[in-house]
């Protein structure tokens, strides 16, 4: 059963930025990555899931509810992080966690406990001001304030961004406890290592338009390879481009002339014929590339010069 539902949503702010016909579902107990850099309209999808905004047009829900018509009921079921840290001035980090409990109506005192204790907010930390706070202190209140009601649903936008990587392995080991316990999560990040370490499903978002959807199981077991070969002279180079560059059992997806290399993919089922074509030839290198999370990320954004974070 799908416990976030994003269906058809829609919302132009001009000049190409917004998002525009996205759907997706995260079922209970599923952590779904949200893969985009920043800008690619992964913050005002979620603006739109917690209700802060009504779409142009396609809807929302979370629970079965329009999150835009019923924020207020489904608000004690969701957990919340933002992607931009703005705490209230003038209160302590205590302060600041009572107000977010008593906004949800929930007060659980042992989650808040396990919570801080796991992400290392000790006392005269939270005793202090927020204006005084530096990002990864924030960030890690933003983290408590998010899980301390022990909500059924998480949102989370870019959770781990200004966190320390002890931090942020701190955070993925408690995403997986999380899911043992069937939370529905929605992880929006633009953090590799993040997304693929916790998530069962993966959407990339490239200028408001979902590109791809997919099982995180299929990219780590696609039949598809990747392998790289190299030859020890120009003329045995130039000989297997003349005889094999339109061979149907593989594709040459990059030739460098220079290394004397190729890049070529092939279908588990055809290796065999690969292996027979190359057997003729000499071969200074024959290894394969397994394809990674961010190797597939880049085919979209391929054409793209920069990157923000880890992108």
């Amino acid at each position: 059963m799908a416990e976030i539902v994003v269906s058809h949503l829609t919302k132009d702010y001009g000049s190409g930025r917004g998002v525009f016909d996205v759907s997706f579902r995260v079922d209970k107990g599923e952590c779904f990555g949200f893969l985009g850099p920043n800008g690619a309209g992964k913050s005002t999808t979620i603006r739109h899931l917690m209700g802060f905004s009504k779409p142009d047009s396609g809807h929302t829900e979370i629970l079965g509810q329009d999150s835009f018509l019923h924020y207020d009921q489904v608000l004690s079921h969701v957990g919340y992080s933002p992607g931009e840290i703005a705490l209230p001035v003038g209160l302590t980090g205590y302060e600041f966690l009572k107000m977010e409990q008593d906004l949800q109506g929930i007060h659980n005192a042992d989650m808040q406990k396990k919570m801080l204790q796991l992400f290392d907010l000790q006392d005269n930390v939270l005793k202090g001001e927020t204006k005084r706070m530096s990002l990864g202190v924030k960030r890690k209140l933003a983290i408590v304030s998010a899980f301390q009601g022990d909500p059924d649903v998480l949102i989370l936008d870019e959770p781990t961004s200004g966190l320390d990587p002890l931090m942020q392995e701190v955070f993925i080991s408690w995403i997986h406890e999380e899911k043992q316990q069937g939370k529905t999560i929605l992880l929006s990040s633009h953090i590799f290592s993040e997304i693929d370490a916790t998530c069962d499903r993966i959407a990339i978002i490239k200028d408001g338009h979902l590109v791809s959807t997919f099982k995180a199981d299929e990219l780590k077991h696609a039949s598809s390879k990747f392998y790289e070969v190299a030859f020890p002279t120009k003329d045995a180079y130039d000989r297997f481009l003349a005889n094999h560059s339109q061979s149907s059992c593989m594709k040459i997806l990059d030739q460098n002339p220079e290394k004397r290399s190729l890049f070529i993919s092939a279908e588990d089922k055809d290796i065999n014929r690969v292996i027979e074509h190359f057997s003729h030839y000499d071969l200074s290198a024959f290894t394969n590339k397994k394809e990674t999370l961010q190797d597939y990320f880049m085919k979209f954004y391929k054409e793209d010069q920069t990157f923000g974070g880890d992108l």
